[in-house]
């Protein structure tokens, strides 16, 4: 897999039914290994790690519904109030963080309604903080340290 732009971290891989599995330590499972993965489990270990942040607020791949449309959010973050307040949308690697892949992650957060919202593609991450009062954003330099309720 590519080297990212996130920290490095022990990684367990396994192969299962002729496919390259990672063992995921929120679902406490192997996955397939796909680009996308990859990124996910960086993440997921950044947040662990760096930012503190506890396994039990942690969702991954958590169903949400869109204009009657079953979608899948990445990592959602949830407050001390079980509210979700961070939505992060992972990318493969190779697939630019653009306008588009800002829209979707906006759109899944129209139905979460989480304060803060990360894109990443494992090279570059972006973050922004949504005022649901006025309809306006700012992108923050750095994700937040803790979820505020």
């Amino acid at each position: 897999m590519i080297q990212l732009n996130l920290p490095p971290f022990e990684h367990k891989i396994k192969e299962i039914e002729g496919k390259i599995c990672i063992f995921d330590v929120i679902r406490r499972k192997y996955l397939v290994l796909t680009p996308e993965e990859w990124v996910r489990q960086h993440f997921v270990h950044l947040l662990l790690n760096q930012y503190q942040y506890s396994k039990n607020l942690i969702r991954l791949e958590g169903g949400l519904k869109y204009n009657q449309l079953q979608k899948r959010s990445d990592i959602v973050i949830f407050d001390e109030t079980g509210q979700p307040s961070l939505l992060i949308e992972c990318k493969a690697p190779e697939v630019s963080i653009n306008q588009s892949v800002i829209e979707q992650a906006s759109r899944y957060n129209h139905t979460l309604r989480c304060r803060f919202i990360a894109i990443t593609n494992g090279l570059k991450t972006f973050c922004f903080e949504i005022d649901f009062h006025t309809g306006s954003f700012r992108q923050m330099q750095d994700l937040p340290r803790r979820v505020i309720a």
